[in-house]
Parts: C-alpha cells; sequence; structure tokens
C-alpha cells in the first residue's frame, strides 16, 4: 500500500527560478501556502466519502505538515522534499479503513478521493503558484526597502 503519493510535474522552470531567488523559508512557506490550497478539494472529497458510523473518522481527516513517528521514518526513507503538505486521517484506525485487514474487507475513501480531486488540485497548483511567488516576492522586497 502506497504511504505517499508523489506527483512530477515538468516544463516549470521560471517558476523554480523565481522561487530561488527568494530564501528559502520565504519560498518553502509560498510552495506551502499553495499546495495547502490544492489540498482543500481532496480533503473535502475525502470527508465526503468517509463511512459516517460514527462521524469520528471523517471528523479525523485533516491538511497539513506533521507526520506521525512512523511515517516520518518512512518519509525519510524516500528522501526530503523541499515542502509538503499531506492530507489524512489522523485517527488510528484510518489505515485499517482505507485498506481493510484480514478479517475486515476494505472502505477506502482516501484513494478515490485523490482519484477524483488531483486534476483539480494540480490545476491549482498550476493557477496559483506563479501569483503567490509574485506575492511573495513584493513583500520581500518590502521588507528589504524598509530594512
Amino acid at each position: 500500500r502506497p504511504s505517499n503519493v508523489a506527483v512530477r510535474m515538468e516544463g516549470w522552470k521560471e517558476l523554480d527560478r523565481a522561487l530561488g531567488q527568494l530564501p528559502k523559508a520565504t519560498a518553502r512557506n509560498t510552495l506551502r501556502r499553495v499546495l495547502r490550497k490544492a489540498a482543500e478539494p481532496v480533503e473535502q472529497e475525502w470527508k465526503a466519502r468517509a463511512p459516517k458510523l460514527t462521524g469520528r473518522y471523517e471528523a479525523s481527516v485533516t491538511t497539513g505538515t506533521r507526520l506521525t513517528a512512523r511515517q516520518a521514518r518512512d518519509a525519510r526513507r524516500e528522501g526530503k522534499a523541499f515542502a509538503e503538505i499531506h492530507v489524512g486521517s489522523a485517527d488510528p484506525a484510518g489505515i485499517p479503513q482505507e485498506y481493510g485487514t484480514f478479517k475486515e474487507p476494505a472502505q477506502p475513501s482516501g484513494t478515490p478521493a485523490w482519484e477524483a480531486k488531483k486534476d483539480d488540485a494540480l490545476k491549482i497548483i498550476g493557477e496559483e503558484l506563479g501569483t503567490e511567488i509574485e506575492k511573495a516576492a513584493a513583500r520581500y522586497a518590502k521588507k528589504l526597502a524598509k530594512g
């Protein structure tokens, strides 16, 4: 079962160069801001598809940068990304819910949510990244002018 979904996008050299001209923390925060916006449709779809028995699982679906210790260990094996956002369940029962067990069949909601909304997420990244880089560059230039 895949723990992370990686997407490679090409042809964005100008945006990458523009990000490279910003301080590292500013560039990372800019990317995270765009990735958070892009994750919203996936999170909403996941919640809509989540089983509604108690509502606890649906409420546990969140978007963020924090990982559990196990997820962080697995991510270190894969290599560090410059900026990451994760959509997932904070409920320990989320993995058995998504993939099933030897006793219970899977009731996936995360994987189908990603499949249904990944194009929307990538479209948001394409539309928002340039604008966010421009805003960050303007804020940085204003900061330099003051200081």
